[in-house]
């Protein structure tokens, strides 16, 4: 499902009196809440579905798969997502 198909799914389950244009606002201001939660308190735990976490990557060496020669991975910054038990059980 991309973003289209979901803005669709939203709106059908809103009903008759969601326009299309007002579910694309929903699944943007979601995906926008969910976001600013994250930058700034480093976690979005939605119960029943799971939680947004960001993570710290280390740096550490890889490989160039071309030339084979060594290089090194800068440190990062990522979300990773734990699904809650009932996502789990409904997948």
């Amino acid at each position: 499902m991309n973003k289209a198909e979901l803005i669709e799914e939203v709106q059908k389950n809103i009903g008759n009196d969601c326009s299309k244009a007002h579910a694309e606002r929903a699944v943007n201001a979601l995906l926008t809440s969910i976001q600013n939660g994250l930058q700034r308190d480093g976690e979005v735990q939605i119960v029943g579905f799971g939680t947004f976490q960001v993570k710290e990557r280390a740096a550490r060496m890889g490989r160039n798969p071309r030339t084979n020669e060594p290089i090194e991975i800068k440190a990062s910054r990522t979300v990773g997502f734990r699904p809650g038990s009932a996502l789990k059980e409904s997948v």
